[in-house]
Order: C-alpha cells, then sequence, then structure tokens
C-alpha cells in the first residue's frame, strides 16, 4: 500500500534508567516462558502519571512498582509476588493493575500497599491479566490475554463498570493487550499482539460492541503490537515491538514512526509534560524510560479528569 505523505521518523532520548541497585540478572517463572529462559534484571511496562506529574512503572518479572518524580528521584512503591503489567490511576488516585498472575489489583501509593480488586470472574481464574483504560465515566475496560495467540484466539476483553457490574464483550482475540479509547469514547482501538494488528471495535449505545475488524494490519517486528495511547486529534500511538512506536492518524495512516536512542523492545507509553506534548516510553532490554515530544498532546486521561 502506497501512503499519500511519507512517515517522519522521530528519535526518543533516555529519560531515566533502572540505577545498578535495582539489577540482578536472573531466570524467572515469567522471563522463562515469555522471554525464552533468557536472565532478565527487569521488564519494565504499564508507564501513568499522577496528578502531581510522579510518572508510575511496573517491573514484571519482579513484581514491582516504581515511582519517578518530575525532578528524577526513583522510588520503590512496592514489591510483592506477582507479574504486574498494565497500571493506570483512577481520578481519586487509587492504582489499578493488571496483573498477569493475581488479577485485577489496587495500589495504594502512599502506603504501598497492594490487595486483590477483582481475583477471578464467576470463580473462574483470568488467562493473565495486560492492560487497561479508564472511560470518562469511570468504566474500565480490560484485557485478559494470558498465553493466547493465533493458534489459540481466546483472549478476552473486560468492561467493568464503576456500579462493578462485570461484562465480558470479546471473548475470541488472539491476544489481546493495549486499549484505547477514542476522543467520542464510542470507539475501542485493540492491540492484538499476535495477530500483528490493532483492532477496531465500535461500542453501540447499550455497551456491547458489534462490526469488530482489523484498523491496522502491521507487519514485521518481534511480537505485534504492545501498549497505546491516543492524542488530541484521534491519532493512535502503538508500540510494536522491534520496530518502533507508531503515530496513525484518524484515518489510519502513517504520520510518525519513533525508536529510541537505546533498546529495541519498546513495550508502552504515557504522555506527560507541561503540555501533555511529551511522550514518555517503557523500553523493557535495557531498563529505560525514553521521552520524545510529540506534534499534538496526548488525550486527557482518566486520573487528570
Amino acid at each position: 500500500m502506497l501512503f499519500p505523505n511519507p512517515v517522519e521518523r522521530l528519535v526518543a532520548e533516555v529519560h531515566y534508567q533502572l540505577p545498578e541497585k535495582w539489577r540482578k540478572k536472573s531466570r524467572t517463572a515469567w522471563s522463562d516462558p515469555n522471554r525464552a529462559n533468557a536472565e532478565v534484571d527487569s521488564f519494565l511496562e504499564g508507564p501513568s502519571f499522577d496528578r502531581d506529574g510522579n510518572l508510575f512503572f511496573v517491573d514484571i518479572p519482579y513484581g514491582r512498582v516504581f515511582r519517578l518524580t518530575p525532578s528524577g528521584d526513583c522510588d520503590l512503591v512496592c514489591q510483592y509476588d506477582g507479574w504486574p503489567n498494565g497500571l493506570k490511576i483512577h481520578k481519586d488516585g487509587r492504582i489499578f493493575i493488571c496483573d498477569y498472575k493475581a488479577g485485577l489489583l489496587l495500589l495504594d501509593p502512599k502506603t504501598g500497599f497492594i490487595e486483590p480488586f477483582l481475583a477471578s470472574r464467576n470463580s473462574e481464574a483470568w488467562k493473565g491479566l495486560n492492560d487497561l483504560v479508564f472511560a470518562a465515566d469511570g468504566t474500565l475496560y480490560f484485557t485478559d490475554q494470558g498465553q493466547t495467540g493465533m493458534h489459540d484466539p481466546t483472549g478476552r476483553v473486560y468492561r467493568l463498570d464503576p456500579n462493578g457490574k462485570l461484562d465480558m464483550l470479546l471473548g475470541n482475540v488472539p491476544s489481546p493487550n493495549g486499549l484505547v479509547l477514542n476522543m467520542k469514547e464510542n470507539r475501542l482501538y485493540l492491540a492484538v499482539t499476535r495477530q500483528n494488528a490493532v483492532w477496531r471495535c465500535p461500542i453501540m449505545t447499550d455497551g456491547t460492541m458489534s462490526k469488530v475488524g482489523t484498523y491496522i494490519q502491521l507487519s514485521g517486528g518481534h511480537g505485534g503490537p504492545d501498549g497505546m495511547a491516543l492524542d488530541e486529534e484521534d491519532a493512535l500511538i502503538v508500540c510494536q515491538l522491534g520496530v518502533g512506536v507508531w503515530r496513525f492518524d484518524s484515518d489510519g495512516m502513517p504520520t510518525h514512526l519513533i525508536t529510541g536512542r537505546v533498546g529495541h523492545h519498546l513495550t508502552n507509553v504515557a504522555y506527560g509534560g507541561k503540555d501533555n506534548n511529551t511522550l514518555f516510553i517503557t523500553e523493557a532490554d535495557t531498563g529505560t524510560i525514553l521521552k520524545v515530544e510529540m506534534p499534538v498532546a496526548g488525550k486527557k486521561m482518566y486520573s487528570h479528569t
């Protein structure tokens, strides 16, 4: 396919790297199946800003949640027996975590206390929760990925209403990962990692989904799309493992491709900075937070409403 305009290339610079005190390479129960038995010292994911400009992010294999302040100081908020992946902040300050091992968790950022919020569905264990996003009314959408893929297209997408009602919206996804809502919040975009695609999921007036289809079909890379974000022009920001971070305009046409000054495994993104124009990116191979200035500000997150 020929695109009408050339894709602009951007390079994300290093913003922060985990210091040696938090690095000790070893094999873990998470890294053996997910990183081919390789020894790892971290695997960063789940970046999200609170109202004070602190950037929270997680380290999956070691069950760690970190907080990086605007001044560049970093502290370990908590470490527990789990595999945290997606992290989003409620407007009341509570932190919700999609944990592959333990389900949907709740973290108190002041005390570091972490507790189950939704450990199962109808007494059935999750496949392995991955990522989440809040709608403007507090409705929570999240993905249950597990080890699903083209060989087992049974990954799920759920909606949790503010009143506690839980509904499964999709149950046939070959590896559902990152997800975002468009500006009108009548459409959910879903990263389908093992299909190397992004699905467009129209949200009907009753909250169900219909006419779900492929929105963007990617190629190449090392695993497909991962974390995503949206900007104020309804453009979609997509991490593609092994390639970089794409910006697709509201018609799904690529406008920018971001690569990192270091690393090749850009996993997730969050907008921040003074005017919400800076994109912060987790790079898993090197334990790094990267940053790059974007042409359009990011969509305001629920935590900032």
